[in-house]
């Protein structure tokens, strides 16, 4: 039923310019596209002006941007705080109903709904009276398009998962949280060897003791909390800092750190807008978090500019446990920053380059930032891929490698193991004696539901999955990071944050005892998952002799920035809003089999070879 038109509604999708959530809004643009309808993305100006829309012109703007494209039912989405996100939204409101610019005063606009945190959209409903559609995001993909009024015969097939392995795991991990075992889970305490808490404490070092131990995995979790005042948010996280380090159930503290710190580090933040975040902005402040951490491990995002001078202020001031860099991310492409994507490029490889003096561990953020903007299977694991032996290739020592489960979060269990392999087996393979790689894996970013009960069991559940990922190896995954259960509803505070643990430390354990006493199948033989595998593993390593034989230069920034500029790597949801990468978002995606694959228009799989010597016969010389 791909693209057949069944409607002339047609939905703009707006969401402020100050919010950087913008999965769960790509997410359900593209299946209204799947499902024949028309839908618009509001560019950053339209964004920016619907956070004062108190202005004449900006209001202007909108009501032009609603016009000019014939919109007749708008979605707004805020993420963040949720007075904020219905102040936003009913500013709007109220102005187009002032205006006239509904159906039952004549005008264009059919319906208007808010996509938000559930505080946000009770919020909403209460000041509208709920006559505004509000989704809090705990609705299943196929729940939310039947709100929308999607009939059922242009609902898409391949959003039904009735897949015997998510049901197993899905009730392994109930009873595990029904039961409250979890509650008892004791701390692994990996603090106990002669470096741990003091400068020469590393990662590597912690890494050895916990696998001398058997108690793998290390743990890292990523926190922090929001207050309008600096001053007091920082107060705050350093009391949190002490409270998780006595508990001994966090190895690796990392830093929820604000945009500004990423974006504007060391400068006069007077006027800007922070969007959230612990808002550390000298190294001092770095050095108290460090101090009040100890005797866990620290490590905090890069920036957004001057990536290697930051990478030189964490290891200063942090000791930073290891240093993650995103590559083609945080720059003009996700408007995260102002770099160009060929400077930001250079400055990730410079970055790389001086980390690989200090011998610490590198990680880069980058398959899960393809999936985000639509890229599938084989962007995701090709893309992971050429950023690992790019990391090589330039000398690093070890590297840790991410693995996003459930992103998209409609991606069925077994073709995420199956993705996941692909990826894990291409990177393991660049080992050597020079060459380490630790797997970090972790649940999806957009995958917990805002029912916290709910997005417990969806915690326990992906903690099986990665158990799943390399069944033959004792140790893996060496880190996990655990993602908050309540993440989806509100920032984790401490008590939550070492729940997440025991849950995911818990269900970890008693997965493993499960499989050893053949209560749960042994997923290294599932007949389903090899099949997806030897087929993704095919398509992988076609994709990187192709570009390693057609791409000069391949494993540096200009090499980086010609397969992005090609369309070699699928991103059809970006904001590409001034036209300038049209081969990289001109390929369509589409939900198959559980997976995401490239299509075609008539929504046939186009395959990654043909792909690729399609853009190989096609670039620019």
């Amino acid at each position: 039923m791909e693209n057949k038109v069944i409607s002339n509604d047609v939905f703009g999708f707006i969401k402020t310019k100050v919010d950087v959530h913008t999965m769960g809004l790509y997410t359900m643009a593209n299946l209204l596209r799947d499902c024949g309808y028309k839908v618009i993305i509001a560019k950053d100006d339209i964004g920016e002006a619907v956070e004062k829309l108190q202005k004449v012109n900006n209001y202007s703007l909108l009501k032009h941007w609603i016009t000019i494209n014939n919109i007749n039912r708008i979605s707004f989405s805020y993420r963040m705080d949720p007075k904020d996100g219905c102040d936003y939204f009913m500013t709007m409101y109220e102005l187009l109903r002032a205006d006239n610019m509904f159906v039952e005063h004549g005008g264009p606009i059919k319906e208007m709904s808010f996509a938000g945190l559930p505080d946000a959209c009770d919020l909403v409903s209460q000041k509208t009276n709920g006559r505004i559609l509000v989704f809090p995001g705990n609705e299943p993909p196929i729940v939310s398009l039947k709100m929308y009024g999607v009939p059922d015969e242009a609902l898409p097939a391949s959003l039904n998962n009735d897949n015997p392995y998510d049901n197993m795991r899905w009730d392994f991990a109930k009873k595990l949280i029904e039961s409250e075992r979890w509650r008892l889970e004791p701390a692994q305490d990996h603090y106990g060897y002669k470096e741990c808490g003091t400068d020469q404490d590393t990662y590597v070092a912690r890494l050895e003791y916990a696998a001398s131990k058997h108690s793998l995995p290390i743990i890292r979790t990523h926190s922090g909390p929001y207050s309008p005042n600096r001053m007091e948010a920082l107060m705050e996280y350093n009391s949190w800092c002490k409270d998780l380090a006595k508990s001994k159930l966090l190895d690796v503290l990392s830093i929820g750190s604000s945009q500004l710190t990423q974006s504007n580090f060391g400068e006069d933040w007077e006027g800007k807008s922070n969007g959230g975040g612990v808002p550390v902005n000298n190294e001092l402040e770095y050095q108290i978090i460090k101090e009040n951490a100890k005797p866990m491990l620290v490590r905090t995002y890069s920036g957004t500019k001057d990536v290697p001078g930051l990478a030189r202020i964490h290891e200063r001031s942090l000791n930073i446990s290891w240093h993650a860099l995103s590559f083609w991310w945080f720059d003009e492409l996700d408007g995260r920053g102002n770099n160009t994507l060929l400077e930001n490029l250079r400055e990730h490889f410079e970055a790389v380059r001086y980390i690989v003096t200090t011998g610490k561990p590198v990680e880069p953020n980058v398959p899960h930032h393809f999936a985000f903007r639509g890229g599938d299977d084989i962007t995701f694991i090709v893309s992971g891929f050429l950023a690992a032996k790019a990391i090589k290739l330039m000398g690093a020592k070890h590297m840790v490698l991410q693995d996003m489960l459930n992103t998209p979060k409609y991606t069925w269990g077994v073709q995420d193991l199956a993705k996941g392999r692909c990826l894990v087996q291409l990177v393991r393979e660049l080992e050597d004696d020079n060459f380490k790689v630790s797997l970090q894996t972790r649940g999806g970013l957009d995958y917990f539901a805002p029912d916290l009960e709910y997005a417990k069991v969806q915690l326990a559940a992906v903690t099986c999955m990665m158990d799943d990922l390399e069944p033959e190896n004792d140790n893996s995954p060496e880190i996990i990071h655990v993602v908050n259960y309540s993440e989806a509803v509100r920032l984790a505070t401490p008590p939550i944050i070492k729940e997440s643990i025991k849950i995911t430390l818990a269900a970890l354990h008693q997965y493993r005892f499960a499989k050893k006493m053949g209560v749960v199948p042994n997923m290294k033989y599932d007949k389903g998952v090899l099949y997806r595998y030897e087929a993704l593993m095919h398509d992988a390593r076609a994709a990187i002799r192709l570009l390693e034989e057609h791409i000069p230069n391949l494993y540096s920034p200009e090499g980086f920035e010609k397969v992005f500029k090609e369309g070699f790597l699928a991103v059809p949801y970006l904001m590409d809003q001034n036209g300038k990468w049209p081969k990289a978002t001109m390929w369509k995606t589409a939900i198959k089999n559980g997976g995401i694959a490239v299509v075609d228009d008539d929504g046939n799989i186009i395959s990654t070879e043909d792909r690729y010597h399609y853009i190989i016969d096609h670039m620019e010389q």
